[in-house]
């Protein structure tokens, strides 16, 4: 029997103080999908995400194609139509869903650990991931939503903000391809092209599976076989392309007639389980991450009365992610907004933060992080994200821990050694007069 296993444990910091342990155990199926599993007893709940390697960064020629097949993985088998798919779950009180991104296609599941309740409905959910049809009527309807709310985002500064920054900062990768696709590209896609990007994508070997729940380890494993016997064996995907920078500084403007001028400033980040992520997750809390106390939100709002919403981000991915500024500015206050937004994070990035900041951003992180993981279908998230990056079990535990030993010096290290302000792409989308007249 071709099988592993590894047993670590996962520190999670109660809310109320305490400790909660939780060993997520690992193994592979006999079709060779990676499986995590994490046994809470908590309440007759079962939470399952399968993930798949079948995001928008494998669309090829074809922007689309990956949300389009997504979104009709539970629309029709030969058994059923989508109406006898969605009762067959919800007689027995579960939930499925499916959703893609750049990285992944998923299904997620949420039903009672009863076994009377869940057997029938993990029968089902096998024969949906086995046997999606792709009804040609279906495959129209919800071409149709794809085109209209694609007509719908050219009304939207932004829409508009997003696809333009996108475009800037990864240039010719496969993440420059939007999830939502074209029109061009959305109005010609076909049922084949669909059918053979499932039958690529959706594979046993391209698969993680992640269940957290009221089981015990042997129905959690009779779950997995169920499941990835349900699936062709495929075989995994080669790794997507590394994420160039940018070669320089450059602004994008896109004349969109508004009253306020959308701004994003960025460029590509680190990938998942870089050792730079820790400090610069802090780095970004402080200057944009945080809400109403963030760096840009004082500076922005409360100092000058410039915007009302001003942020940072800080994403990662299979590679690399992205960090971006962002603000909606009145029109006659955009240059003024462009000083501000660089030069708060030229300051941060140049001389640190302060010791009083690094520590109302910790206690914020430590006190905040631990509700994020008080459900199963919260933990589910961090299980599977850990599972298909290939993190480490300890990595929550390890966040934490980074967190609270995080000092300003390495803050601002992972800062000027990760962002430059050479490879800064600034996107503006208002009145051409208006962005025209700033750098």
């Amino acid at each position: 029997m071709k099988r592993w296993i590894v047993m670590l444990g996962l520190i999670l910091i109660s809310g109320a103080g305490g400790a909660m342990e939780a060993d997520i155990q690992q193994w592979h199926t006999e079709s060779g999908t990676k499986v995590l599993f994490v046994e809470r007893h908590e309440l007759p709940i079962v939470d399952l995400r399968v993930v798949f390697d079948a995001g928008s960064a494998r669309d090829g020629d074809h922007p689309g194609l990956a949300r389009l097949t997504s979104e009709l993985l539970l629309e029709g088998t030969e058994a059923q139509d989508a109406g006898e798919i969605a009762r067959s779950f919800e007689r027995y009180g579960a939930r499925v869903s499916t959703n893609s991104g750049r990285d992944t296609g998923e299904f997620s599941l949420r039903g009672l650990s009863d076994p009377a309740r869940l057997e029938p409905v993990i029968e089902e959910l096998a024969a949906v991931m086995q046997g999606a049809s792709f009804p040609a009527d279906a495959l129209e309807r919800v071409r149709r939503q794809m085109l209209l709310g694609l007509q719908q985002a050219k009304s939207s500064a932004a829409d508009q903000a997003e696809r333009a920054f996108t475009r800037a900062i990864y240039g010719d990768h496969p993440y420059a391809s939007p999830p939502s696709g074209t029109t061009a590209s959305v109005e010609v896609l076909d049922r084949q092209a669909i059918v053979d990007f499932h039958t690529r994508h959706y594979t046993a070997n391209n698969a993680v599976l992640t269940v957290v729940g009221d089981l015990t380890r042997a129905r959690a494993e009779a779950i997995a076989e169920q499941l990835s016997q349900a699936l062709p064996a495929g075989e995994a995907l080669p790794p997507l392309p590394e994420v160039e920078l940018p070669d320089g500084p450059q602004t994008v403007r896109v004349p969109f007639e508004a009253g306020q001028t959308h701004v994003m400033v960025g460029q590509p980040s680190v990938r998942r389980g870089d050792e730079a992520y820790y400090p610069l997750y802090m780095g970004n809390h402080m200057l944009g991450g945080s809400g109403l106390t963030s760096i840009l939100a004082e500076r922005m709002r409360e100092d000058r009365g410039l915007s009302y919403s001003s942020s940072s981000r800080l994403s990662t991915g299979a590679q690399r992610g992205r960090f971006q500024m962002a603000t909606q500015v009145r029109n006659e206050a955009l240059g003024e907004a462009l000083e501000v937004l660089r030069g708060s994070f030229a300051e941060l990035r140049d001389e640190g933060p302060s010791e009083e900041r690094m520590e109302a951003s910790r206690r914020n992180i430590t006190g905040s992080f631990p509700l994020q993981l008080d459900s199963n279908r919260d933990l589910l998230g961090y299980v599977s994200s850990i599972g298909f990056h290939d993190l480490p079990h300890d990595y929550l535990q390890q966040f934490m821990e980074r967190i609270e030993a995080m000092d300003r010096q390495t803050v601002q290290a992972a800062l000027q050694s990760q962002l430059d302000p050479e490879h800064m792409i600034t996107v503006l989308v208002g009145p051409e007069a208006v962005i025209n007249g700033v750098d």
